[in-house]
């Protein structure tokens, strides 16, 4: 798998004949090794590690309703402060992250109110916060739960 953008997390991958899977540590169970996962599970990891983030208070890919459309979100961060924290949009390495995608994710956060909204493929990452009803570009934060 392709280099990120992040430290080495050492990974539990597994071949299941001639695919192979990796643990997901929040799902507890091994999933298909796509680019996409190999992101997802380097988000789940920094949000676990750098952010401090419970397992348990992260979840994975789960459906959204919004305008009647069923979506499913990538990752969404709980806290005791706040159900709705962060939402994570997660493409693979070789998408670009573009306006289009960071509105692809805003949509998505309108279920929710999240006032972190963070897109990312690995090696490009966008963080974004609600303020005012807006999201607005910003440096990742120090903290997503509790106090910095």
């Amino acid at each position: 798998m392709e280099a990120l953008q992040f430290p080495d997390y050492g990974f539990t991958i597994q071949s299941e004949g001639q695919k192979k899977q990796i643990f997901d540590p929040v799902r507890k169970k091994f999933i298909p090794l796509t680019p996409e996962e190999w992101v997802r599970q380097h988000v789940i990891q920094h949000l676990h590690q750098q952010y401090h983030i419970a397992f348990s208070l992260i979840s994975v890919e789960r459906e959204l309703s919004y305008n009647g459309l069923k979506k499913r979100f990538d990752i969404m961060v709980s806290c005791s402060e706040r159900p709705f924290a962060c939402l994570v949009e997660v493409k693979a390495p070789q998408i670009k992250l573009t306006t289009e995608t960071i509105l692809q994710a805003a949509v998505y956060n309108k279920s929710y109110n999240c006032p972190w909204l963070w897109v990312t493929n690995g090696i490009q990452h966008a963080w974004l916060f609600m303020e005012n009803n807006t999201l607005k570009p910003t440096e990742a934060p120090s903290v997503l739960c509790g106090l910095p």
